[in-house]
């Protein structure tokens, strides 16, 4: 479907692109394209706005990475789109160099095409070189100790450059010129493989680590960020075996590739798709997998998706090209910890796991997991912001004091304001174990280390039990606690550009509710002070609590306990998932409404459904339920089950009848598909009749929940058509990845 809307997007482009025509070329692209609006050079490089028909936008934004200019080299392409405002012209403006310069660090940067030539090049010094780099290209963010950025202040500090290198280094005529990490075989970092015990297997590393991943074992290989865990992807048994190594039952394992043909073959690839695969963030992106894909089953299961990376570094290029199969590329970590940096502790912590070590004796300064995007509604998405992505700042409207912002629980990640620039760390995971909650710390102090700032203010999650809001207590300056619904909305409008006043629909699985139950439905009327609870989805208990989120049925139980009460235990047709002793312990815990959770939490309302028909009674994973009722959905069904709107704001969303309709259509051999469409085209339904009472016209949408492909994209069309003004994320995770932005924007405002 072509997109004639005008759109606008914003382009921060880093990297050599100043001094080489790429102002010159932005102009004449999009004059070209007829588009209206401005390009600059600035201190964070050059900055381009385009107004236009959503489809040329698209096209603009494609070419502008295909068509530069020869000597222009892109390090970091972010692009949000926006708001018009009316442009009429385009043009060339004058530099920006107002405003105070703050150091920006760069993240990790794929390898570049040259850098990639010379490792093939047998005739190249650097040729099988597995460090290569040059100003263009490797490791920043994940080898930086302290600014500025020299060499004397990262992890390469000990390696002292041969007498060639050093003379690159000096050469201002040179690509290597300054490059911080410049190495060769000589000088640099090296590597070795290893046994499970840490002892050296001798022989070409690489040679035998290929010859390892043939034999089905499983490699540990010390990447840029830190440890991986690969293996054939087309062995079944090896892929079943690191799942029960690594405790992973089911969550789908990221594929590396050598290629995007390779990719091709595997997946159905957009274009701009494709220009996320080839970009110099080289993320994990989500792709529609091809049916005959030769994967094993075990990749990943009951799903209709591949999370898809081309090689990053020298050594994955070395790597994938002598194997010539597609790998399995995970992170080095038993579930749930901090994926590991150092060899020493990955020879501990992967005991057991991995059968062999490909190590270097380049440290890592700090762990960086591998970015997941996706594209949605021909956006866009980022789902966890790591390598390629942080630490790039986020700009505010006007400069705040030096907020820190400690983030959630879940998929933590913490930020720092210092002027009009948020950092948001890279993604630091679930706050579960003992080495998770050490890589929170350490990252809660490196942020304002590394940027030279004394925080003002502590921003944290109103939940008092989160290790990241009991953390907040250890600093001396005032505590801010943010709403955790109003942190994911005000994260969503930070980098839309958004002010007050606009209706927030935050959906996710937890977050601590004004009311001290558990929220996750909610309508949110954002103003200038803050925010009013305009509407939320009906509540209902979860049975068993935290066990409740664990096992979808449990939730389907305490929805059925909702509606029926006492009489759902006469319903034994309702009751078939559970044993009798089992059944009788989870009544008296709802009867009694102990350790029996009040929830109006949309995730767990997704959980209970597909619990009730039977699509997933326990879950091996967080939104795993969620997940396969999403990918259970007829495309094709448009009708919808019907709720009601109770009461006064706050307007309660009772999803009876749906609920009631859905148990009909089960005892009628109704099949999944539509049911799972029906519920999901409520759902959207809901956002409509909710929007249309709130009388505001932007309609603003965060949260876990948004990650659902069909049901984030079928609202914003939906909205769209209904003359609302949709936005959702892009540049940061519609998740608990995004909280800390938020709460650095919630706090600004209510300043």
């Amino acid at each position: 479907m072509r997109n004639l809307r005008r759109e606008r997007l914003k382009v921060v482009v880093r990297g050599a692109v100043q001094g080489v025509g790429f102002r010159p070329f932005v102009y004449r692209l999009a004059t070209e394209l007829q588009l209206e609006g401005w390009v600059s050079n600035s201190i964070q490089g050059v900055l381009i706005e385009v107004e236009g028909a959503g489809d040329i936008v698209r096209r603009f934004l494609l070419r502008l990475d295909k068509e530069r200019p020869p000597r222009a080299l892109i390090h970091s392409s972010e692009s949000s789109f926006l708001d018009p405002i009316g442009y009429r012209q385009f043009e060339i403006r004058e530099s920006e160099e107002h405003g105070e310069k703050t150091a920006l660090i760069l993240p990790d940067i794929a390898t570049c095409d040259d850098c990639v030539r010379e490792i093939f090049d047998p005739t190249d010094r650097r040729f099988g070189y597995p460090f290569t780099n040059c100003t263009n290209c490797g490791p920043r963010f994940s080898i930086i100790e302290a600014l500025p950025y020299d060499r004397d202040n990262t992890s390469m500090k000990t390696f002292a450059m041969c007498t060639d290198c050093d003379r690159e280094y000096h050469d201002p005529l040179d690509r290597r010129f300054h490059a911080q990490p410049n190495a060769c075989s000589r000088c640099g970092p090296q590597l070795e493989l290893w046994d499970a015990a840490g002892e050296r297997i001798g022989g070409d590393s690489i040679t035998n680590a290929v010859e390892a991943v043939r034999a089905g074992e499983i490699l540990a290989l010390k990447g840029l960020g830190g440890f991986q865990l690969i293996v054939d992807a087309t062995n079944e048994t090896a892929v079943v075996r690191l799942r029960e190594r690594k405790h992973r039952e089911e969550k789908p394992f990221a594929l590396m590739v050598s290629s995007l043909a390779a990719a091709k073959d595997l997946s159905e690839i957009t274009d701009l798709e494709e220009r996320l695969l080839l970009s110099p963030e080289s993320p994990i992106v989500l792709l529609v997998r091809k049916e005959n894909a030769a994967l094993a089953a075990s990749v990943a299961p009951n799903n209709p998706n591949f999370g898809v990376m081309l090689p990053c570094t020298p050594l994955h290029h070395l790597l994938l090209h002598s194997l010539g199969i597609p790998v399995v590329a995970t992170s080095g970590n038993l579930s749930d910890e901090p994926i590991c940096i150092d060899e020493g502790e990955a020879i501990k912590r992967l005991h057991g796991i991995a059968d062999v070590f490909l190590v270097h004796d380049r440290p890592i300064v700090r762990h960086m997991d591998d970015s997941i995007v996706r594209i949605m509604a021909g956006r866009q998405l980022v789902l966890r912001r790591a390598r390629g992505y942080a630490p790039l700042p986020v700009q505010l409207p006007q400069a705040t004091k030096s907020i820190l912002a400690l983030g959630a629980h879940l998929k933590n990640t913490v930020a720092l304001s210092v002027g009009k620039n948020v950092f948001v760390s890279q993604h630091i995971g679930d706050l579960e174990t003992q080495q998770a909650h050490e890589a929170f710390v350490r990252s809660a102090a490196d942020l304002p280390r590394l940027y030279d700032a004394t925080p003002e203010i502590i921003a944290c999650d109103q939940h008092p039990d989160y290790l990241s809001t009991k953390h907040a207590a250890q600093f001396s300056v005032p505590t801010h606690p943010v709403q955790h619904h109003f942190a994911h909305i005000a994260s969503c409008m930070a980098e839309n550009e958004l002010t007050p006043p606009l209706l927030g629909v935050a959906w996710d699985g937890t977050g601590y509710g004004a009311d001290g139950t558990i929220w996750g439905g909610e309508f949110l009327e954002v103003n200038a002070r803050g925010f009013n609870r305009f509407a939320h989805l009906r509540q209902f208990r979860l049975p068993g609590g935290e066990a409740a989120v664990k096992e979808p049925r449990r939730s389907a139980l305490g929805l059925l306990y909702e509606i029926f009460g006492d009489e759902l235990w006469q319903k034994n047709e309702l009751l078939t998932g559970f044993a009798k002793n089992e059944l009788s312990l989870l009544r008296q815990i709802l009867e009694k409404k102990i350790n029996a959770t009040l929830t109006s939490s949309a995730g767990r309302l997704f959980d209970a459904v597909a619990g009730l028909i039977g699509l997933r009674s326990r879950s091996s994973f967080e939104g795993q339920a969620a997940m396969e009722l999403e990918f259970a959905v007829d495309p094709m069904t448009a009708v919808s089950y019907r709720f009601e709107l109770r009461g006064e704001p706050p307007i309660v969303i009772d999803w009876q009848r749906a609920v009631i309709e859905i148990i009909n259509d089960l005892q009628t051999g109704e099949s999944t598909g539509v049911i799972s469409s029906k519920f999901h085209n409520m759902l959207v339904d809901v956002i409509i009749a909710v929007a249309q009472k709130a009388r505001q016209s932007r309609i603003v949408l965060s949260g876990g929940c948004f990650q659902n492909r069909y049901l984030a994209e079928r609202a914003i069309e939906r909205l769209s058509a209904n003359g609302f003004r949709a936005y959702w994320h892009q540049r940061m995770p519609p998740n608990d990845g995004g909280i800390s932005l938020g709460q650095i924007f919630a706090t600004s405002m209510q300043e």
